[in-house]
């Protein structure tokens, strides 16, 4: 694909960001975009390379060097359709989606891999530009009903698929707006939430129903979407955080990643936040526990908010700098990576098991600390503590960004009773996503686990075909 020799003959290039010093005032994306003449030079150097492995790397299954080699001749309007063939919101995980695909490019086994995630990116803000985004309207309504609960990326995707199956979607929110941790779990500097509302703007078009603020198993009895509807689609994620159980943890100042990170997202909607528990990392001593994404959110988060200083802990040793491609390559590596946020200003300490909180007056003051090393006994990696290796940090804000183990249990799932798997996720296989119970389906977080952005559209395209079928007979939706 592509130009035959351009991968000889270009080299990669990539986005670039805004400066640290001017991004770091605001909340706006900062990324700043290729030319198209650039992206087409980027396109050209897509091999002809017989098996393309990026198609293995990429969750929903993206046509990669057909894209490619149509951005590289120009013809960005054809381009977006054999996008939106696989993709339903290309602008959502060309902003957000890590990029396996690129991992499992043929020239990232010289550290060169064609700029997938950048020309994604551009053609459908392209294509947003041009106006050939429309609405694609049915020609016929089935007069079956779907309830689809949360409106994250899952449920966006099985609400939009069927809705353009023909049938009458409405989807549920327990927030105040629609997206889910698309819309209250990603910083605003990362993602800019009008391109949440632009897809809702396209999905009423076509007929998909919101309703924010109802809360099913609470606001409304789970039981009674199952009786009203002739589908309901569970998709409301994998919201119950992973605690930190140390002394101290009683202590004020110590939060929930996503009890601080949906705020300022609030406050740069235009929300007014009540005083007494609004959240401000300003003039603090922070200290963001997990070295994942959302770690790296708390921290560009609290950069902005003007902290003094910010610590991230990881439990696990540092990854290597660069892999080893001959036993990694095409799978997903596990090696050091460097998000935005951190090159804003952190220290970064790996191997660090935390023992305790101290505080005064009710507020968290210090986290005491142990660093560890890890050894694999009998094929499993054990923890051991090394001895006189104790530490203390100041911290005024101790941010919990250790993961999701699960959906949350109390309300829909405990009234609904659906079966749970080994690791409490609702249970259901990827052939026709059906939960335990009759009619019922679930996609995304609540049935994979935390996960990206990519699988959980993946899953929500997948699942929508499983109803589809369930409801018709047979499907001519896309897997």
């Amino acid at each position: 694909m592509g130009k035959p020799t351009g991968f000889m003959e270009i080299s990669r290039q990539d986005r670039r960001y805004t400066l640290v010093a001017d991004r770091t005032q605001h909340y706006r994306e900062f990324v700043i975009p290729l030319t198209e003449e650039e992206v087409a030079k980027q396109g050209a150097r897509c091999m002809d390379c017989g098996i393309p492995y990026c198609h293995q790397g990429c969750p929903i299954n993206n046509i990669i060097p057909d894209w490619n080699d149509l951005v590289y001749q120009g013809n960005f309007q054809e381009a977006i359709e054999v996008l939106h063939s696989t993709n339903n919101f290309p602008e959502f995980t060309g902003r957000i989606c890590p990029a396996p695909c690129e991992a499992a490019c043929t020239l990232n086994l010289t550290d060169e891999p064609v700029t997938i995630k950048s020309i994604e990116c551009t053609i459908i803000d392209k294509a947003w530009e041009m106006g050939w985004v429309k609405p694609q309207i049915p020609a016929r309504r089935t007069g079956k009903k779907v309830a689809v609960v949360g409106s994250g990326p899952a449920g966006l995707a099985a609400a939009q698929q069927l809705a353009r199956a023909g049938h009458s979607v409405v989807v549920f929110e327990k927030n105040d707006r629609i997206g889910g941790l698309l819309r209250y779990g990603i910083p605003d500097f990362k993602f800019e939430k009008h391109h949440i509302d632009r897809r809702i703007a396209q999905m009423q078009a076509e007929g998909v129903v919101f309703r924010p603020n109802w809360h099913i198993g609470k606001d409304i009895p789970a039981k009674q979407l199952v009786d009203e509807f002739d589908a309901v689609v569970l998709a409301g994620g994998s919201e119950h955080p992973r605690d930190l159980t140390v002394p101290g943890r009683e202590f004020k100042g110590v939060h929930f990643a996503m009890e601080f990170l949906p705020q300022q997202n609030k406050r740069n909607a235009g929300d007014a936040l009540p005083e007494d528990s609004s959240l401000s990392a300003k003039g603090k001593h922070v200290v963001v526990i997990g070295g994942g994404d959302t770690g790296s959110d708390c921290i560009g988060t609290s950069i902005r908010h003007g902290a003094v200083s910010i610590t991230q802990l990881e439990i696990l040793p540092k990854p290597p700098e660069k892999e080893n491609k001959a036993t990694t390559w095409p799978n997903w590596p596990n090696k050091l990576r460097t998000s935005s946020s951190h090159e804003e200003g952190c220290e970064r300490m790996w191997s660090v098991d935390t023992v305790s909180l101290e505080g005064e007056n009710g507020q968290v003051t210090q986290i005491n600390c142990v660093k560890v090393e890890w050894k694999n006994e009998g094929g499993r990696w054990v923890m051991n503590k090394v001895e006189g290796s104790e530490f203390s940090l100041k911290a005024d804000m101790v941010l919990l960004a250790m993961g999701f183990v699960h959906p949350v249990h109390g309300g829909m799932l405990q009234e609904l009773g659906v079966d749970l798997d080994e690791r409490r996720n609702v249970k259901a296989n990827t052939l026709d996503y059906r939960t335990s119970l009759d009619k019922v389906f679930t996609a995304g977080d609540m049935r994979r686990g935390q996960s990206l952005v990519v699988w959980a559209i993946r899953e929500g395209r997948q699942c929508a075909r499983a109803v589809d079928e369930y409801l018709m007979g047979a499907s001519e939706l896309p897997r």
